[in-house]
């Protein structure tokens, strides 16, 4: 069975593609860490960290992209870009997914969610 965190990637993804965003790598992952999803929104590399959850009660889910996380989000995305041969844009994005109890699906994109 599926990790909640591996399902709301699936579901980021879809919802991603289904903007028009093509997807370059999921977990990529550095010494340091991983970012969920890298993809390209035209010429932008767009990092984005996927946040799933089951309810609300604690909060919603992009609320625990918390400053610590978006420096090393930061530090993961110049490991990317160090790999590059061609410089592009950059933007950071996030996905909050919510699982409600009757099987509904509550996603939130939030574009642009932090900068470099």
């Amino acid at each position: 069975m599926k990790s909640l965190g591996c399902k709301g990637e699936d579901l980021a993804i879809t919802f991603l593609k289904a903007k028009g965003y093509t997807i370059i790598a999921r977990n990529y992952k550095t010494p340091i860490g991983e970012i969920d999803i890298i993809a390209k929104d035209g010429r932008t590399i767009v990092f984005i960290e996927v946040k799933t959850r089951r309810s609300n009660s604690f909060g919603l889910p992009f609320e625990s992209v918390t400053k610590r996380k978006r420096q090393k989000l930061q530090k993961l995305a110049l490991l990317f870009l160090k790999k590059q041969e061609v410089e592009f844009p950059v933007r950071f994005d996030v996905v909050s997914i919510v699982y409600t109890d009757n099987g509904k699906k509550e996603i939130e994109h939030i574009p642009d969610a932090f900068e470099m």
